[in-house]
This record gives C-alpha cells, structure tokens and sequence, in this order.
C-alpha cells in the first residue's frame, strides 16, 4: 500500500533535552519525505542545542553532550529543514502536542516564519490511541509485527512511525487514505497556537483558553488591557504563542485605522 497524498507529507521525529516545548531544544531531526508518486527522501542530523542535555534525557535517546559538540546547532540548519518542508503536510508520533510544537519554537529561534496555515498534520500516536491505547514500540509490534530496534532514535522511530500509519489504513477500512481525513481523524482540538492557549470559539474567532480571561475574545481583552499584551509577550510562553498573540493584536489595529 501507498499513501493517497496531493501532496509531500513529512514524517519527522525529534530527540530533544527534556519534554518543555518553550525552552528545551533539539538534539537530532530525522525526515521521511514521502512524495505523492511513492518516491522517499531521509535525512537525519545531530544537533548541537547550545545547551547542556540532562543526563535523564541521554538515559532515554542516549545522545550525550560529547556526541553533538562538534555538530551544527539547529539555526545553521534551520533554512534545509524549512526549504524540506515548507511545501508538505506533516506526519509524527505525538506530534501534534510535541514535536510540531518544539520545531516550531526552534523555527522561530532561527528567525525563521514557521507557519502551519497551509499545511495538514497527521498525529500517527492519536489514531492508534484511539484504536488500541499503544505505545510506539507496541504499536510497531501489532501493526507491523516487528520489534522496534534502537527505539527512541529518531531515524528509527520516524521509519517506524510512518510503516505503521501504513499498517493502520491497511486494517481499518474505516480509515481513509486521504490527509486531510488521517489529519482531522488525529486532531484533539482546533487551536489557534500548538501549545493550546488560544483557541477558536464557535465563530472561528480567537479565544482564551487559560486563565482570567478563558474563554473570552483575544481581540478584545488586548483592545482593553494593554497591559495584559505586555505581561504575556514577557512571560514564559511558547514563541508561536506569542506570534499568534501579536498577529491579533496587529489585526485589530489594522481594522481601527
């Protein structure tokens, strides 16, 4: 079987220095690229994250910091993995809540416009969450029947993911070979943001979705209290976040002049 694609989709892992999505950084990025005709490209690079990496996350991925002194830190290699992906979908495992999030705090860090507006995500861990609550290693095992070697290498773990969202529109017929049904089918909810702090309400209009204000219109809390724009763009929130949150706050003005 082959994926029914419009389009490259890019199935991606990230090995990172520990789970904060605003302030942990890359430590390896593996890309499958699948084109619509079938034809694959991978790559795989160590990056330097010009941080230390705890022992606890070298536990899991076993990158230590004497592995990727020498190698490139992510900003050097910020405008190949752009020009890789800038025209696919995206395809992870979790990545919908992680590892799209982090590359997009990196992206960012690198000055350059990460942005997902015209481009669809397939979180291979939702669907199998909600077919058979798995891990990745297990998950491998029930769809592919092998077992995962060097699990939570990133080339590793990105070959695996993307041979089991094979496996999974070979079982379930009520899957459709299509992205844009695989990406609505792995959504948990339509955020504005990835990290979920800003939402849509009925309308499609930006909500919210924390504190004094949840549940209430971004525009016009930043409209009111201009002070609470400030507070937000110094406080410890992912750089999309905050992107979006300038993006609003520029619109609203546009409109009053």
């Amino acid at each position: 079987m082959k994926l029914n694609l419009s389009k490259p989709i890019c199935f991606f892992d990230l090995e990172t220095t520990g789970v904060n999505v605003a302030s942990d950084r890359i430590v390896e990025i593996s890309i499958l690229k699948v084109f619509p005709n079938g034809n694959k490209e991978s790559y795989t690079w160590r990056v330097n994250p010009e941080m230390p990496i705890p022992k606890q996350s070298s536990d899991i991925h076993g990158i230590t910091n004497e592995m990727v002194a020498n190698e490139p830190t992510f900003k050097e290699l910020a405008n190949k993995v752009y020009q890789l992906i800038k025209d696919s979908d995206l395809g992870g495992f979790n990545s919908n809540r992680f590892d799209i999030p982090l590359l997009a705090e990196e992206m960012l860090r690198a000055e350059i416009d990460f942005d997902m507006k015209k481009a669809l995500s397939v979180d291979v861990q939702t669907i199998f969450h909600k077919m058979e609550k798995r891990t990745l290693e297990a998950a491998y095992k029930f769809y592919c029947d092998k077992s995962l070697e060097n699990a939570h290498s990133a080339e590793a773990d990105t070959l695996a993911t993307y041979e089991v969202l094979l496996a999974q529109l070979h079982r379930y017929e009520d899957l459709e070979n299509d992205v844009n049904f695989l990406a609505e089918f792995s959504s948990h909810r339509d955020f504005a943001d990835f990290a979920g702090f800003i939402g849509y309400n009925k309308d499609g209009v930006e909500v919210f979705n924390f504190g004094k204000h949840k549940g209430s219109l971004v525009e016009d809390v930043l409209d009111k209290e201009p002070g609470y724009f400030g507070w937000l763009l110094n406080a410890d929130f992912p750089l999309y976040t905050k992107q979006v949150l300038t993006r609003v706050k520029l619109r609203k003005l546009n409109t009053k002049i």
